[in-house]
């Protein structure tokens, strides 16, 4: 009877969403605070790496943009003591890059608290200090977890037990991984629910924060000319790929758990594929844009192993690059992939037959993530030979939309030959692009959740590949290992070709041309 109450009351939110959309959704962005609240920034593993490298250096980013609350402070809090100086001095302002000139103004807005990750009682001092920051303003409070997800759950309950505010809005950000597989998943999502309302949680893919991952709706739905061509009538095929040029750096211990398909295919890879794949939204609000995103997960059928490759990255002795079994903090011994190629297959009228490649690797032979969109061949009998036409989206670095086409070659000739239109965006703009985690963390303070993973898109993701890493690790299957600073395993390559990718051997793109 309470399952049914439940869906009832979700069904009536759902209704008066479609019913008032203005209510829901503004183009406009909303307000960080003003005069009236005051808002803490608290980062929880605030003596940690991540904080240091990443959280900090962003509250200092949109503090020098002023997109900080007016009235704000920031708070590390972990178990090592110190004081507010020794945090200013080794954890916030070691890696800032931008504006020397406000450093001192920000770093006097950072203090410490050291505390338990697991007691309430630690995090009501904590909010003794917040309140008197607050001064009888209205609190808001935004608790960053920069910590290992196996103390996910304990720092929550001890934020709910002392932390929360009691006069403004509590928002928690979470850091991947949400779990290793649907179960571990489904647990940790389960455990959260108990605490916090699902508009409290922000689970942070930095992904979505990407210039070029923003812009995949825009390019879409406010350009007529691809929304007809967006289909398997014109599309032959979708790969979404993540490269590095770098191998573990002595971070295999940490990797080794997880593996790679965990680490970017199963959360980067898929957010970026569910925004090339899903439907129009009906309206730009964050809750109708994720209702699609789960529409075109529902669809998907879980990985086959058939269409799935895994390697490991071996030594490259003539360049002294070491395999990923040579680094120290990997087991020995281990199976763990470095590399992995997956084709995904939809099940509905736009996108069947279709397939989507989703690669991911370290230890190759380039940097770069992309989208490559591959249209079918030409059907004319005139220009049999000519390449195939490609939309490509580069993510990262040099970001870029480029359209590869087919042209006579200038001159006395009529040769056909491939170029493209090329919008690279340091090029055309003189903007600075924000760092993805700016963007993020910035919608926390709005309260958007656009740019954020839901607990339903999560299930789905995970549905699909955890057979097949269950598989891979009861049956211990051994990854293909293939040469440090190649294009990975030619399994791969074989397998993108099964699938009609047609790999043009006589074009690359040019960043300076």
């Amino acid at each position: 009877m309470e399952a049914l109450q439940k869906e009832n009351e979700e069904l009536k939110k759902e209704l008066e969403r479609y019913r008032n959309p203005k209510q829901h959704h503004s183009t406009e962005p909303k307000e960080v605070g003003d005069d009236s609240h005051h808002v803490s920034i608290i980062v929880v593993g605030g003596s940690g790496d991540l904080a240091k490298k990443k959280t900090f250096p962003t509250l200092f980013a949109l503090h020098c943009l002023g997109l900080l609350p007016k009235d704000y402070s920031i708070w590390g809090y972990a178990r090592t003591k110190m004081d507010d100086e020794e945090f200013r001095k080794d954890h916030v302002g070691t890696n800032f890059k931008e504006w020397p000139e406000k450093k001192e103004e920000f770093l006097k807005r950072c203090h410490y608290y050291a505390g338990a990750y697991d007691s309430g009682e630690a995090f009501a001092g904590l909010a003794k200090k917040l309140e008197e920051k607050e001064n009888g303003k209205k609190g808001d409070r935004l608790f960053y977890l920069a910590i290992p997800p196996s103390i996910f759950v304990d720092v929550a309950k001890a934020v709910k037990a002392g932390g929360m505010a009691k006069t403004g809005w509590t928002r928690v950000v979470i850091e991947k991984p949400f779990g290793r597989d649907l179960e571990t998943s489904s647990q940790l999502s389960a455990e959260l629910a108990k605490l916090f309302e699902e508009d409290q949680m922000y689970r942070i893919d930095h992904y979505l924060g990407k210039e070029m991952v923003q812009n995949l709706l825009n390019l879409r739905f406010a350009n007529s000319v691809f929304e007809p061509i967006w289909s398997r009538q014109f599309i032959s095929s979708i790969q979404i790929t993540f490269k590095e040029d770098i191998g573990t750096e002595g971070r295999g211990g940490y990797f080794d758990q997880f593996g790679i398909i965990r680490d970017v295919m199963q959360n980067h890879l898929m957010q970026i594929f569910s925004l090339v794949a899903m439907e129009a939204p009906v309206q730009l609000d964050a809750e109708f844009i994720r209702d699609e995103k789960v529409k075109v997960l529902r669809a998907c059928q879980d990985i086959d192993f058939k269409d799935l490759v895994i390697g490991q990255f071996g030594p490259d002795p003539e360049k002294g690059k070491q395999g990923y079994l040579d680094d120290k903090t990997v087991p020995k011994g281990s199976l763990v992939p470095t590399f992995a190629t997956a084709v995904v297959h939809i099940n509905n009228a736009r996108w069947k037959g279709v397939p989507f490649i989703l690669k991911c690797g370290k230890g190759l032979n380039e940097r770069k993530a992309e989208i490559r969109i591959q249209f079918h061949s030409n059907p004319s009998s005139l220009y049999k030979d000519a390449a195939r036409n490609e939309l490509v989206i580069r993510v990262q670095p040099d970001e870029a939309v480029y359209m590869k086409f087919n042209v006579k070659k200038p001159g006395l000739t009529e040769e056909v030959i491939t170029t493209e239109l090329d919008l690279t965006y340091k090029k055309r703009y003189d903007a600075r692009l924000p760092d993805a985690y700016e963007r993020l963390v910035y919608d926390v303070l709005r309260g958007d959740h656009n740019l954020f993973v839901r607990v339903d898109e999560l299930e789905e993701a995970w549905r699909m590949f955890t057979p097949i890493l269950h598989k891979i690790e009861n049956e211990k299957i051994q990854p293909i290992v293939y040469k440090f600073g190649s294009r990975g395993p030619e399994e791969a390559d074989k397998l993108i070709h099964k699938y009609g990718f047609q790999r043009d051997q006589d074009y690359t793109w040019s960043k300076n041309a």
